[in-house]
């Protein structure tokens, strides 16, 4: 499969999400100029953490504007994957390509630590391998993590099964003290109703080579590889 890594002025992750696919994971991998619209063939798109544009405005706000935003829209819309880490999973709000919004930490500081966080569901192919009753342990670095969404559509993310994942402890308890940022529900990552976008927090690309002593990232890069349907 074919990875392409957007790149916004700002983007500070991109290399890192570079550096596992390519070298850790052994997939084709390119990265993506945000001014161009040419997704080059890739099957699989991944908007990194950073501060895209400086977090003016809303974090993401202008990052979604962004010219090749509008191959990626196009892309999720036929199916393609696509993956928003940290501040991608922001620009992905701003774009409405998966619900909610990110606000500002409740403790309105910026997080930077471990963090556990517990797969919610099997049905997606980031979660399809990883054990439901786990903690895992992926860094988290973030100032406007607050996951939020009206009382309706939580209702409706659990009604069809869109978290990813929630805010545990070592042992997957989810609850008000394991939850960093006060995120509604505790959530860590959500995904849209066709299941190909996927928008996540924490970090896995930091916890995916063994270098760091901490390989809990791998399992969901490898759960991608093998439960991701090959596209032409």
């Amino acid at each position: 499969m074919k990875f392409g890594v957007v790149v916004f002025p700002g983007s500070n992750c991109d290399q890192d999400m570079y550096h596992v696919l390519k070298n850790i994971m052994g997939q084709e991998t390119v990265k993506l100029w945000h001014k161009n619209r040419d997704l080059e063939g890739c099957q699989f798109i991944v908007l990194p953490g950073g501060f895209s544009y400086g977090d003016y405005l809303r974090c993401g706000a202008v990052a979604r504007f962004s010219p090749i935003m509008e191959s990626v829209i196009a892309h999720a819309q036929k199916g393609g994957y696509v993956l928003g880490i940290c501040n991608g999973f922001q620009v992905l709000t701003e774009a409405q390509l998966v619900p909610g919004a990110l606000l500002r930490n409740a403790g309105q500081k910026f997080i930077c630590r471990n963090q556990y966080i517990k797969p919610a569901t099997k049905n997606s192919i980031m979660t399809a391998n990883l054990d439901l009753q786990k903690g895992y342990k992926i860094p988290i670095a973030h100032a406007e993590g607050r996951y939020y969404a009206s009382d309706d559509a939580l209702k409706a993310l659990q009604d069809n099964d869109q978290v990813l994942f929630y805010y545990s402890n070592e042992k997957g308890q989810v609850s008000a003290d394991n939850n960093p940022n006060q995120s509604c529900l505790h959530i860590a990552g959500v995904m849209n109703k066709g299941r190909n976008v996927f928008g996540m927090m924490p970090h896995p690309e930091r916890a995916a080579d063994t270098l760091l002593n901490n390989t809990d990232g791998y399992a969901i890069f490898e759960s991608i590889l093998q439960n991701a349907v090959q596209m032409v």
